[in-house]
Formats: C-alpha cells, sequence, structure tokens
C-alpha cells in the first residue's frame, strides 16, 4: 500500500516509517504538522494515511482537524488515527461523514504489529474500526436509549462491528455460526431503523448510533 504518515514526533514518526517499509508497503509522504498532511494527501492520494491527533502548534485536536479537511478535498480518503489516549469525542467526529474508511488506535496498539497491520488494511478497504477500548468506554461514558430495543447479544455483536470486525470474525468471537450472526446484524439494522442500502455504509451508521448512545 502507498502510506502517508503524520506524526510530530520525529522517532515515533520515523519508526513508523521504517515498520511499514519493512512490511512491504510504501510510505510516499512523512509529515510534522497538520497543513503538510492535507497537501501530502491532495498530492499523492494514498490508499491510507496514519494521523496523529495532537500536532503543533496546539498539540490538541490538528491532526483530527486536518483528516476531516483532507477528506472533504479527497472524498474517502482512508485515515487511521493514533491518539495517546482515549477521546471519545474524536471517534464521533471522524465518522461525521458517514462513507467509512476510518479507523482510531490507541498508540500502544502498534506494538501490537500483526494486529496494527491487519487495521491498517481493514481501514484501506473501506472498513470502519475503532479501538476496543474505545468502545468499551462509549459503555459507560454514554446514554443508551436509542439501542434500548436491542438485545444483550445485539449489543455484544453491535460493540463488535464498532471494533471494525466482519460477520466472520464476530461468529468466531461470540462462538456462534455465521448465519447467527447475519440475523443479529439485520436485527440491528431493522430496530435502529437503517433502511436497505450498501452493507458498509449501513454499518456505518449502526455504528454511528452506538456512538452517540
Amino acid at each position: 500500500m502507498r502510506i502517508v504518515v503524520a506524526d510530530d514526533a520525529v522517532l515515533l514518526r520515523e519508526g513508523l516509517v521504517r515498520l511499514l517499509e519493512e512490511n512491504g508497503h510504501q510510505v510516499v509522504a512523512a509529515v510534522g504538522d497538520g497543513p503538510s498532511l492535507v497537501d501530502a494527501i491532495v498530492e499523492h492520494r494514498p490508499d491510507v494515511s496514519i494521523v496523529d491527533v495532537r500536532m503543533p502548534p496546539s498539540h490538541t485536536d490538528e491532526g483530527l482537524r486536518a483528516s476531516v479537511s483532507a477528506r472533504r478535498l479527497v472524498p474517502r480518503s482512508p485515515i487511521l488515527v493514533l491518539s495517546q489516549y482515549v477521546e471519545v469525542s474524536y471517534a464521533d467526529d471522524l465518522l461525521a461523514d458517514r462513507v467509512g474508511a476510518i479507523g482510531y488506535l490507541l498508540k500502544d496498539r502498534v506494538a501490537e504489529v500483526a494486529d496494527f497491520l491487519d487495521t491498517l488494511e481493514r481501514v484501506a478497504g473501506g472498513a470502519t474500526v475503532l479501538d476496543p477500548e474505545v468502545v468499551a468506554q462509549l459503555v459507560v461514558r454514554r446514554g443508551r436509549a436509542p439501542l434500548d430495543s436491542l438485545t444483550l447479544r445485539e449489543r455484544e455483536v453491535l460493540a463488535l462491528m464498532a471494533e471494525g470486525k466482519s460477520n466472520a470474525a464476530i461468529a468466531k468471537t461470540l462462538v456462534v455460526t455465521d448465519g447467527a450472526v447475519e440475523k443479529h446484524v439485520k436485527n440491528i439494522f431493522t430496530k435502529l431503523d437503517l433502511p436497505p442500502d450498501e452493507e458498509q455504509h449501513r454499518r456505518v451508521l449502526a455504528v454511528l448510533t452506538y456512538l452517540r448512545g
């Protein structure tokens, strides 16, 4: 894959570049601020970009805002955001355009190389992938009113959907059949009043509903 890396921490940025290149990917640009990220995505049209949430000058949400700007200029441009801490609001903002190809991971996950690379490929392929810790904190922090109609198992399935898992992966995690998961997913779409549409789009909308509680 052709990848853009954006992180103001030189050691982490160069470490990511080396990790990606050692695993057969091409880093087409490595930058340290938001405007440079936007320029790199517009110029290179990468398969996916890896972006730190906090970059200069304020070190708050420049990476996030640059990602949103880049996706306006290059629609559906896949973005995997890395954050030092769980910031639930960031996940909501990232999904606002409802087209998927978005990931949000804690930086610690990079050390789990195989899982990190798998997440990167899924985001590049159009999936929505949220860090399990983000999903766990959503349950604690948010109300559940729109989700009250879901059964416990349907909520479990929806939480795993928010982690970007396919139906087959959900079935393996819950130790149920693929058919059972497909039935739960259809029930989720129906209960959340998500009309027939392209499957990936409805999954994004379902995850958005989960995020907004």
